[in-house]
């Protein structure tokens, strides 16, 4: 089981034919991810070859879902365009199959177009926004699996524990440090850091307490906004399996932003000390350092009999 993304999932490639798009709609291939296409307006009918094979070129994404029977895509479309790329996605999955997942790992989307494409996803029922400026979401398999995004696939493994994350490269630590207690992973997912973005923690959290392949699950946060203490607040109230957290920023003094457009403390409100916090208030296990999230899971998992 996973969240999401199976490991057969069929992926489109929306600007496949941008330098991004083809590099790592390449390495997806190569991971054994099923991408089935690309859209590039203007391309249509073209093939591109990615190396494992060829695959086709559509100029939009409802002749592409039409023709591919896709059920997720992925954005390397430039900031400015990104936000209309979401929409025709969100639009395109809705009318062609009533359900879809779309990833946007593009950095840099203006705030105003991002408020109107996460508005306009958000009230389509069946279709998921994870991003955007996000590494994307993998489900590892015995053999590959599926890679949508940016990630590293080869330190993935398939296992048992949840992966949720704003930060990227905490992603890939957190990926270590569970293979380091000799766990892999049901599925990982980075939502991103930006203020306005699509899936969050709590929507992650819900998935894998429901998915019955997970034991328990590795949440990583940073200072900025109050999304952590929401999160640790739902967890109370409806998780019963371990979490274990950790909140990158503990030094950021008031007022200095760190990495994402959101990771920014503000009226004194955001900071690392108040998450983590609130977070062990709800029964959740947290790290002080990325290094020790291994040794704080392993713990957790015996508390509860798992190991």
């Amino acid at each position: 089981m996973s969240i999401w993304i199976k490991e057969d999932s069929k992926i489109l490639v929306q600007g496949i034919t941008g330098k991004q798009g083809t590099f790592h709609a390449t390495k997806m291939a190569e991971y054994g991810t099923h991408v089935v296409g690309g859209v590039t307006p203007g391309k249509g009918g073209m093939n591109l070859d990615l190396g494992a094979y060829e695959v086709p070129i559509w100029n939009t994404m409802k002749e592409a879902i039409t023709n591919s029977s896709a059920d997720a895509s992925v954005i390397y479309v430039p900031p400015r365009f990104a936000a209309n790329a979401i929409i025709e996605a969100a639009d395109a999955f809705y009318e062609v199959r009533g359900e879809g997942v779309i990833v946007c790992i593009t950095e840099g989307i203006p705030t105003l177009d991002m408020i109107k494409a996460s508005a306009h996803v958000a009230n389509i029922e069946g279709v998921r926004l994870i991003g955007p400026n996000c590494p994307g979401i993998i489900t590892p398999g015995k053999n590959g699996g599926c890679k949508i995004g940016i990630m590293p696939g080869h330190i993935h493994s398939k296992g048992r524990i949840g992966i949720v994350s704003k930060s990227g490269t905490l992603t890939y630590e957190a990926v270590a440090q569970t293979m380091s207690i000799d766990e892999g992973q049901t599925t990982c997912v980075g939502i991103g850091g930006d203020p306005v973005n699509g899936t969050g923690f709590i929507d992650c959290l819900s998935a894998f307490e429901n998915d019955s392949d997970t034991v328990a699950v590795v949440m990583i946060g940073e200072i900025g906004g109050t999304a952590e203490e929401e999160a640790a607040e739902w967890v109370s109230k409806n998780m019963t399996k371990p979490v274990v957290g950790f909140v990158a920023g503990m030094t950021a003094p008031p007022g200095k932003r760190m990495g994402h457009a959101g990771a920014i403390i503000s009226g004194g409100k955001g900071t690392a000390k108040e998450k983590v916090s609130a977070m062990e208030s709800a029964g959740i296990s947290c790290a002080n350092d990325p290094s020790e999230i291994g040794k704080v899971l392993l713990k957790a998992l015996e508390n509860a009999g798992l190991r």
